[in-house]
């Protein structure tokens, strides 16, 4: 019986891949339902002769980032793919994330990003040859606006028209694919008015090589002037339960009032809402940023340990993990958010997966945000090189 069961799921995935490859249709999920605030599907139910994806959990909740022309639906989870190779220590081989990538389409994932800055160029690389075979059925959404020269980052930002075109050309080339279904302006560039990056946009969204657009880190006012000329799908910000800056901002109002939808980032802080790092965590000197970040020195670590400690014992009693609740506060939020955490574990994926099996009150979740707000952040989420950067 076991090795019958191993041939079957071995066959699906030898079909899998030839029929991904060939362009042919993927067998994702029917009757997908559209999430608006906490409203979640059940689990799929499984049975021993089932594939490895049907064994775990498949997302068939939607969620529709943008309106009108520039509306997108997606899953109501994304993946962000930087962790993979960039910024966030030691990683799998190239095999091993490829698998984990066509491990989450075939979980019902559609929503995956990279930016030309992860790398440089390595990230997208990944991607496009990990994910460019499935089509329209996904959507890799990327980012420009960092320099590049010679493979290098500068730590300059340009997005001057022909520079967004040369991006635009070359993230084409290296995804794979023959239009970019969201490209954000990875930072504001302070040398060129937003409504000129808006118009640039508009144009190669005229052409076909762009099907949308959003921004990173930007204020309220930026929005309005970029979504006047050219309509936004996204706006792409940090936001989790130690870094609530987009709610006192206008951020979020402004989106909500646009019909814009919400990505946070890094919205498990970087992983340490998951409960597995403290003080004597050691992060690859070559290859992770966390270590120069304030709010990552072993001291705020210390100190912000007790945030987590809260989402452990709140649920511990609902039967979730941490990093469960850290993604379900957020989709409790508004209807038009979609979070991208990454990963390079199997586990964590399901793991993320799983929070769509909850559905708690909203009394719940106040009472979390009152036990996490008694207890002050420790250390600014970015040093102040990485501030400046921020565009409000």
């Amino acid at each position: 019986m076991k090795n019958e069961n191993r041939n079957q799921s071995l066959s699906r995935r030898r079909f899998f891949k030839q029929a991904a490859v060939a362009g042919a249709a993927l067998a994702l999920p029917s009757g997908l339902n559209r999430v608006w605030g906490g409203n979640t599907p059940a689990a799929s139910k499984s049975t021993g002769n089932q594939t490895p994806a049907a064994r775990g959990v498949v997302i068939t909740a939607r969620r529709v980032l943008g309106s009108g022309a520039a509306a997108m639906e997606v899953s109501a989870l994304g993946f962000g793919v930087m962790g993979m190779t960039y910024n966030r220590s030691q990683h799998p081989g190239k095999r091993e994330c490829i698998a984990l990538l066509h491990e989450a389409v075939e979980r019902g994932v559609t929503l995956f990003d990279t930016a030309i800055i992860y790398g440089p160029w390595s990230n997208e690389r990944l991607a496009g040859e990990a994910l460019s075979a499935f089509g329209d059925h996904i959507c890799v959404t990327t980012k420009f606006g960092h320099e590049v020269v010679d493979g290098r980052a500068t730590g300059r930002q340009d997005s001057r028209p022909a520079t967004i075109r040369r991006y635009c050309e070359e993230s084409l080339r290296r995804l794979r694919i023959d239009a970019i279904p969201l490209f954000y302006q990875h930072r504001f560039d302070p040398q060129v008015p937003v409504e000129e990056v808006a118009g640039t946009l508009g144009d190669l969204i005229r052409e076909g090589k762009v099907l949308r657009w959003g921004l990173c880190e930007v204020g309220a006012e930026t929005i309005r002037k970029a979504h006047a000329v050219q309509p936004l799908t996204a706006v792409q910000s940090e936001y989790h339960l130690m870094h609530r800056a987009v709610e006192e901002n206008g951020v979020l109002d402004t989106c909500g009032e646009l019909g814009i939808g919400f990505v946070p980032y890094s919205p498990m802080n970087r992983g340490f809402l998951g409960g597995c790092i403290n003080e004597y965590t050691v992060f690859d000197e070559h290859n992770d940023n966390r270590p120069t970040l304030p709010r990552f020195q072993p001291e705020a670590i210390r100190a912000n340990l007790r945030i987590v400690n809260v989402l452990q014992e709140f649920g511990r009693t609902r039967g979730m993990t941490s990093a469960q609740v850290a993604l379900g506060w957020l989709l409790h939020q508004v209807p038009w958010i979609v979070p991208i955490p990454g990963t390079t574990k199997l586990s964590h994926l399901e793991e993320n997966m799983r929070t769509l099996d909850f559905s708690l009150p909203a009394a719940d979740w106040q009472a979390l945000e009152a036990a996490v707000a008694a207890i002050p952040v420790v250390g600014d989420h970015y040093n102040a090189e990485q501030q400046r950067q921020v565009g409000f």
